[in-house]
């Protein structure tokens, strides 16, 4: 149990966004982080090791602040992820912000490289996961 209970914390603390820089914003489209193994957009990895499919595209983006899977095409989902800056695009979307929206607007607005790279050093200082309690029964959940 020990051995196993070091592996997965070893594993959690690597497979973590804090840290991990933004390494792509296209003003008035998208930013796009999540590359915590090189930071440059060539890397990432699953939970699941490598790759995992597109889950469903129930969720449509239908408006600004939304999270979705950034891919290399169909079913080549890892780590990376954006932040949809408008109403489009063809991702499984699985979440949405709820606040910070003028962060988001000042990384927007930072100046880039030709490969859309801003120059200024953008990271996720902190993150985890947000405990709710539910509207409808009151029980607690994970967001």
């Amino acid at each position: 149990y020990q051995s196993l209970h070091q592996k997965c914390t070893l594993l959690v603390e690597y497979l973590c966004y804090k840290g991990s820089t933004f390494h792509r914003v296209v003003k008035n489209f998208m930013i796009q982080g999540g590359d915590f193994t090189e930071g440059n957009g060539r890397g990432g990895e699953s939970i699941y090791g490598g790759y995992f499919e597109d889950e469903n595209f129930v969720l449509k983006h239908d408006r600004a602040f939304l999270l979705s899977m950034a891919n290399r095409g169909k079913d080549t989902n890892g780590s990376q992820f954006f932040i949809i800056l408008l109403s489009y695009s063809v991702h499984v979307v699985f979440g949405l912000i709820i606040s910070g929206f003028e962060v988001i607007k000042q990384i927007e607005n930072l100046k880039t490289d030709a490969a859309s790279r801003p120059y200024a050093d953008v990271r996720v200082i902190d993150c985890g996961q947000l405990i709710t309690k539910s509207a409808n029964d009151g029980k607690y959940c994970s967001l």
